[in-house]
């Protein structure tokens, strides 16, 4: 079973449905993890409230990251990982709609590691996402553990 572990942060109940069905269909064995708003990708990655006890690794091997979520934004969600020396080399990927090229700057700003605007075309959307897992839980080799 492949240890690494992948961190959807998504509030679009359709959109978090296509991404998964594309990194199944893609055949990626990797155990996927959902959050639907900011706060709770926080308490996720550390460990609070719902997540104190959950089981796995202490952080997954990729973050795919909307930016506009409840509660705290996926900007706000990116600038306190970058905060965290824990979460400071974590690969986070921006997955939006927004075409903003300021949102896309102060993405880039703040330390995400790419930025993809989400395909309206299911077909691409589901392409984009295959290309992402596997590069980013594949082929792509993480920062060592501090």
């Amino acid at each position: 079973m492949n240890s690494k572990t992948l961190l959807l942060v998504e509030d679009n109940p359709q959109d978090e449905m296509l991404t998964l069905r594309a990194l199944r269909k893609a055949g990626l064995a990797n155990k996927i993890e959902v959050a639907r708003d900011g706060q709770q990708a926080l308490d996720y990655l550390f460990r609070l409230g719902e997540f104190t006890d959950r089981d796995g690794p202490d952080l997954p091997t990729l973050v795919l990251l909307d930016i506009g979520l409840p509660r705290l934004s996926g900007l706000e969600v990116l600038e306190r990982l970058r905060a965290d020396s824990r979460t400071a080399l974590l690969p986070v990927v921006i997955l939006t709609s927004s075409d903003e090229e300021r949102d896309r700057l102060q993405c880039y700003e703040i330390g995400a590691n790419s930025f993809v605007r989400k395909p309206v075309d299911f077909a691409e959307f589901a392409e984009t996402v295959t290309r992402l897992g596997v590069y980013w839980l594949l082929t792509n080799e993480p920062a060592p553990a501090r």
